[in-house]
């Protein structure tokens, strides 16, 4: 299989292209620098260009583009940036993906599509939620369309929290929990549905290498956890303890509106991977925990 993959330096994308080379799959990254190997190819979704045999003979493409939802506070900017760096990137591959027929689309999103959903579970059937985290995915969604009416497989990859010790919210957290300053959010009520970096690239494979499966999927292990049952599990991995609470005040007063988003949470459950006979390598959260640690 030929895939293009956008966004490929990424946190998923730096996993993701060496894992499809070792199946056997040719993999193309697109760059928005001057190519320059043989397996690169120039795009500038700003201006809605791409290289003119980027998608040529692709049988699928993986798009994984956008700015970290949190690496910052969201102010006015930060919050177009988070808009634009997934809605355009996504508008172009799917009209070029239309354009040339590509078969497969598999395009990034996140659980955070549902808003806050309380303890009930969550199938790919539930319905969109509000707030700015939902309304987003909901754009980032429909942006593949164009691909979806010209007959692509659209893939929705609605990824939860990716446990890896190379990036995202497990580095920031671990100092924190190494110092005996973990601390659980709120009420610490909130799930947070989680998921390993190998299963979360082993899942991309799978919706991949699976034609029969097309629309919303869930990318999350099969047992969410609140955030008091993470602080816990997490504090335990390390050895540490984690005594403390951080109020909503507080939360809102450092961060925010993103203080919202972490006070909020899905109990979003990967019905359409396990319908379709997905294996988790990490199905329980210490046993990812450990991996992403020791990596």
């Amino acid at each position: 299989m030929r895939v293009v993959v956008a966004g490929a330096s990424g946190l998923i994308g730096s996993a993701l292209v060496p894992a499809l080379r070792n199946a056997g799959h040719e993999v193309v990254r697109l760059v928005r620098r001057l190519p320059l190997a043989a397996d690169e190819r120039g795009w500038d979704p700003a201006s809605g260009q791409l290289d003119r045999d980027a998608l040529a003979g692709a049988d699928a493409v993986v798009n994984l583009c956008g700015a970290g939802i949190g690496d910052r506070r969201w102010t006015p900017e930060r919050k177009r940036t988070l808009v634009h760096t997934r809605v355009r990137p996504t508008s172009v591959l799917a009209d070029a993906a239309a354009r040339h027929r590509v078969p497969t689309l598999a395009n990034a999103s996140a659980v955070g599509v549902y808003g806050d959903t309380g303890p009930q579970p969550v199938t790919e059937a539930f319905p969109a939620g509000t707030g700015f985290l939902a309304d987003l995915c909901s754009r980032w969604e429909a942006a593949t369309e164009p691909a979806a009416h010209a007959g692509t497989r659209v893939v929705r990859l609605r990824t939860g929290l990716v446990l890896t010790s190379s990036g995202g919210l497990l580095p920031r957290l671990r100092p924190l929990f190494a110092a005996a300053l973990g601390a659980r959010l709120g009420s610490g009520d909130q799930y947070m549905p989680w998921i390993s970096l190998d299963d979360e690239v082993s899942a991309i494979r799978f919706v991949l290498e699976h034609p029969q499966i097309s629309g919303p999927v869930n990318l999350t292990g099969p047992a969410p956890v609140t955030n008091a049952e993470f602080t816990r599990v997490l504090a335990e991995a390390l050895g540490r303890p984690a005594p403390w609470i951080v109020p909503r005040p507080v939360l809102r007063l450092v961060l925010g509106e993103m203080a919202d988003e972490l006070l909020a949470g899905q109990r979003a459950l990967p019905t359409v991977l396990e319908g379709h006979g997905f294996t988790f390598q990490h199905p329980a959260l210490a046993a990812a925990l450990a991996s992403a640690l020791a990596g």
